[in-house]
């Protein structure tokens, strides 16, 4: 299938006067003596590609699962551990801080070798060290740090690959489709994660049972993986299965890759909704629990198991919502990108500024009105998920064939380093010192995370303000991305597009 959009000649683009070998070259070391997939496989068929597509999903599920589980089980963590806030903080930024060390590694391998066994290894690290964790006992809270951060190493292989896998098997509004399904599994693995961790802790009465189902489930995906996805060739869709790439540097990708201004600022807004998406994630359940100890409720929990219906119900939003707001940001992009070129970009500005009044409300009404708060956790998290099939498909679009696993590892780094590697420990860090200052209550326990959580909107607006700008840029670099994986370049990048027409 064409991609959607219309491409100007070739003279447009490239000046008379201008040679195309005065163009960086582009490329990747895909087609050298040292890649492991020396014989290129032909694109797969539709068929088996729906199948690949299936089983991507069904890991990205588990990797997300397995990501906040841990976040539905709080409470009985920092009871089991007797730690505080900023503590437990520091539990999902050790996972994401190995997370984006290693992403940059598995991009840069994803676009030289096979990214099937690249995917396959990584998932056998994350299911032994996801195992491990969950032996842990009360005077080992460093071992489940550890084993946490080798859970990122695992994850990383995954989440910088399997994209790049679906954009090589489909092409146009088809891919656009396959990568809406594939990032539904985000928010609804997430809010599983919630759902199954609460549950489990509940039914047992020990919350390390939560960090042993997605191991066991993790086993059949590692199988599933190895007999049916495949290791299509990169950009083989846009080229009908040829390639015109020459060899480049890991240095040369990242300048390309740097100079691409809607992949710069497309990063930007996506660090900013990670840093308030990663912060909601990990503390809402305990802010609402806080919030119904604070208005008389419910009494603190002192022994384990605690109560964990918060868990529950902010799981089961977080599915349904993540499904709408897939579903309504997939929409509203096939229905407008074939109007208007920089639709996607300013979807994602709507939706982060307008979840910002409704996380505002969240925070203000939760300590007098828990249902009214949960409808506008609903609204809020609606709106946020319209991004997460769009964002995507714009790295996709803009950069490239051979140098989408980089960008993804790229951008990876970016998002979790000054994202959600650091959110959930800032806002631990300023509730333990709002605490400090105040007497020991339930009261100030309460109003000391809901000042931290306030930080969340005001980074939402910043969001929204960078995908604007995205937009500004996202036409020229769609059309040279678009050029070099027909074949019709070498290469352009979009700061040589917009010099060479005058922008």
């Amino acid at each position: 299938m064409e991609p959607r959009i219309s491409v100007s000649s070739f003279k447009d683009v490239v000046s008379p006067g201008r040679s195309l070998s005065a163009s960086f070259r582009y490329g990747s070391f895909v087609n050298s003596t040292s890649s492991l997939d020396k014989v290129r496989p032909s694109p797969a068929p539709p068929a088996r590609g729906y199948v690949a597509v299936a089983v991507l999903c069904y890991v990205n599920l588990l990797n997300y699962m397995e990501r906040y589980t841990l976040a539905g089980v709080l409470l009985n963590v920092q009871k089991f551990f007797n730690i505080s806030d900023s503590t437990a903080g520091l539990l999902q930024t050790v996972f994401i801080c190995s997370f984006l060390l290693f992403a940059p590694l598995f991009g840069y391998l994803g676009d030289r070798y096979n990214r099937k066994y690249i995917m396959m290894c990584g998932l056998v690290v994350w299911l032994i060290t996801a195992l491990c964790s969950s032996f842990v006992t009360e005077n080992l809270f460093w071992f489940l740090m550890l084993m946490r951060g080798l859970v990122g190493i695992g994850e990383a292989s995954y989440s910088t690959i399997a994209p790049t896998i679906i954009g090589d098997m489909f092409s146009g509004t088809k891919r656009s489709s396959m990568i809406s399904i594939f990032y539904i599994f985000i928010p609804v693995g997430s809010g599983l994660g919630y759902i199954l961790g609460a549950s489990i802790a509940s039914a047992t009465g020990d919350w390390r049972w939560a960090l042993r189902l997605t191991p066991i489930l993790g086993v059949i995906g590692l199988l599933l993986l190895g007999f049916f996805c495949p290791n299509p060739s990169r950009g083989a869709v846009e080229s009908q299965g040829q390639t015109n790439t020459e060899p480049t540097s890991y240095k040369e990708d990242i300048k390309y890759l740097l100079k691409n201004k809607s992949f710069v600022w497309s990063t930007l807004g996506v660090t900013a909704m990670a840093f308030l998406t990663g912060a909601l994630a990990f503390w809402v359940p305990l802010f609402l629990s806080r919030a119904q100890v604070f208005q008389g409720v419910l009494q603190p929990c002192t022994v384990e198991p605690c109560q964990s219906i918060d868990s529950l119900i902010f799981g089961a939003i977080t599915v349904a919502t993540g499904i709408l707001g897939v579903g309504i940001g997939a929409g509203l992009s096939r229905c407008f990108l074939d109007r208007v070129e920089y639709a996607d970009p300013v979807i994602c500005a709507v939706g982060m500024l307008g979840s910002v009044p409704f996380l505002f409300a969240t925070v203000f009404t939760a300590s007098v009105n828990i249902p009214a708060t949960y409808v506008f956790i609903f609204i809020s998290e609606t709106l946020l998920s319209l991004c997460w099939p769009i964002l995507a498909d714009i790295l996709l679009y803009v950069v490239v064939p051979t140098r989408r696993a980089s960008a993804e590892a790229l951008q990876i780094a970016v998002l979790h380093l000054f994202g959600d590697a650091g959110s959930p420990y800032l806002i631990g860090t300023i509730s333990d010192a709002i605490q400090r200052s105040n007497p020991v209550s339930p009261e100030w326990s309460f109003l000391s995370l809901k000042y931290g959580l306030i930080l969340c909107p005001l980074v939402g607006v910043v969001g929204g303000v960078f995908f604007l700008v995205t937009a500004i840029y996202i036409t020229n670099d769609r059309k040279a991305a678009l050029q070099v994986g027909r074949g019709e370049a070498t290469a352009v990048s979009s700061i040589e597009l917009q010099t060479e027409n005058g922008m």
